[in-house]
């Protein structure tokens, strides 16, 4: 249904260009709900407004059931009709009811009679639980009644395809479920969707295919279970995981411990890690850092936390390090055993690399 070759987007203003997208590929099948993911700014709502030339690529090719719609000849009001759009604020005309705002479209566009605009617009609004609001001005709705009221308004003009750009991120978290249940009847119905979304969960359960973006292109795409469950590329991983990562690149023993405990305070307040947890960090640090690591060359600290599993990471890299250093000390060795009790896991994973786990 939909074919994507090469899609780019620059915008320019003056002297100055921002490459948002860079070179996106990708085949979308009819029937298909494609979950869309990625960090801010990677492109993700401008590919969307590119589909249905919302906004104008700056190269590339989109073909819609074999037509090519960047054709100066594409009728673009016609590609409108058969791809309808949901934005993340409703975009609900305020002055209308909510009846008059979903048949207007099909009345002006499509030829409707108001009958038959309005018997299709009451069906719709059975659908989204809002049968009752018909009358009703958008001020008087909820955030989550407002998005439901702008689906409805969306499927009156019958599209082949819905492109849904973020519809959950402007509610209330009280009110994202009742879209998200709408967007879900409408996937078992299958309807061929496209849905820019941070509801990882919900992404996970109603797509069939996933496109994770970054940088401006689909840097991975997959199944739900391979993206969410073993996803290949690092960055993919980092944001399956929601890894939030702090290093330090130390040349000898003389650096700034306690300007490195400050950064260190401030990573584990930013994200909730605690006072026990801090202290435990910055006891591990000093002491692998002090008296564990023999420190004959540079050492890298990173640390990595995962919002996903709540689990802190520190890896210290020695480098130039060819000979094992735990197996090399005792037992008995106090700050070994210091740092043994402060953690759920201690390994050397390879000569001079040593993983502690929190």
């Amino acid at each position: 249904m939909i074919s994507v070759k090469h899609l780019s987007k620059v915008f320019k203003n003056g002297d100055k260009e921002l490459t948002v997208l860079r070179d996106v590929n990708c085949e979308i099948g009819k029937g298909e709900v494609i979950g869309i993911i990625g960090p801010s700014g990677t492109g993700k709502s401008t590919f969307l407004r590119c589909l249905n030339r919302l906004e104008e690529p700056s190269g590339g090719r989109i073909e819609i059931d074999g037509i090519d719609i960047l054709d100066r000849k594409a009728d673009v009001n016609l590609l409108r009709r058969k791809m309808g759009m949901v934005f993340q604020n409703f975009n609900l005309f305020h002055h209308l009811t909510i009846l008059d705002n979903i048949t207007l479209c099909p009345r002006t566009l499509l030829g409707k009679s108001r009958e038959e605009a309005e018997a299709r617009a009451m069906e719709l609004l059975q659908l989204v639980g809002l049968y009752d609001k018909a009358g009703s001005l958008p001020g008087e709705l909820s955030g989550g009644q407002k998005q439901r009221a702008a689906i409805a308004r969306c499927l009156a003009m019958d599209p082949e395809i819905i492109l849904f750009d973020e519809p959950t991120s402007a509610l209330d978290p009280t009110m994202v479920s009742e879209v998200l249940v709408v967007i879900r009847r409408l996937a078992s119905q299958g309807m061929t969707m496209a849905i820019v979304s941070h509801e990882m969960q919900f992404v996970r359960s109603v797509s069939t295919r996933i496109f994770f973006m970054n940088e401006g292109v689909i840097y991975e795409e997959g199944t739900p279970e391979q993206i969410f469950e073993h996803p290949l590329r690092p960055a993919t991983i980092s944001f399956i995981n929601r890894i939030r990562t702090l290093e330090f690149h130390l040349a000898d023993k003389h650096f700034d411990l306690y300007g490195m405990f400050g950064e260190v305070g401030v990573f584990c307040n930013k994200y909730g890690l605690g006072n026990d947890m801090l202290t435990k960090v910055q006891h591990v640090m000093e002491e692998m850092l002090f008296e564990i690591l023999p420190f004959g060359g540079p050492v890298t600290l990173t640390l990595d936390y995962s919002e996903k599993d709540f689990t802190l990471r520190l890896e210290f890299v020695q480098e130039n390090c060819t000979q094992p250093v735990l197996e090399q000390l005792p037992d008995e060795f106090i700050p070994l055993r210091l740092v043994q009790g402060m953690c759920s896991s201690l390994r050397e994973t390879e000569a001079g690399k040593i993983l502690v786990e929190m």
